[in-house]
């Protein structure tokens, strides 16, 4: 399995082409010489950014007043994706005081005898290394990204199209999650 490693990372964002509803996403780095464009979902993204605010939470680090909005409009170009992420994840190294954040290769296809939507064993993979204050200011980059799709619905909270959207409460039914 190749490893790639960002370490340390230089510039890192997610960003979203298209109209709202229809936004493909990436996440976006650049470190070690290399710039790094891979494919996302946006729930990926949504889930990455929980846990980032759970393990800041944990490590005691506040963030600070002011956002660093210099490296958020500074952040690596969008580039063709190299894969589509299929796995993430995310850890603290103690001794280095720094974050890792893993992305792993999603499946292609399914295969005999492995679990559906488990990495294949030859995927590729990068460990971005980021510091507290890279991650912070990922975080406010990556939220106002995820913030800009559609609108929400203020009676259901489902997202709305530009033409407005069938309203489960509207009608009366419920949605079924």
């Amino acid at each position: 399995m190749a490893i790639y490693e960002l370490d340390p990372v230089e510039g890192i964002a997610v960003a979203a082409v298209g109209e709202p509803g229809r936004r493909r996403f990436f996440l976006l780095a650049t470190g070690s010489g290399r710039t790094l464009t891979l494919g996302c979902e946006k729930s990926q993204v949504q889930a990455l950014l929980v846990r980032l605010h759970q393990m800041l939470e944990a490590q005691q680090i506040e963030p600070p007043e002011q956002a660093a909005e210099a490296e958020s409009n500074s952040g690596p170009t969008l580039g063709e994706p190299e894969w589509q992420i299929g796995e993430m994840g995310l850890g603290y190294h103690e001794a280095r005081g720094m974050f890792v954040l893993v992305a792993s290769q999603g499946a292609a296809g399914e295969r005999s005898g492995e679990q559906p939507g488990a990495p294949p064993d030859d995927a590729p993979s990068v460990r971005f290394w980021l510091s507290h204050d890279q991650v912070i200011a990922f975080s406010r980059q990556a939220e106002s990204v995820i913030s800009a799709g559609r609108p929400l619905c203020p009676r259901c909270g489902l997202p709305m199209d530009p033409a407005g959207h069938p309203c489960p409460v509207m009608n009366g039914a419920r949605p079924i999650f």
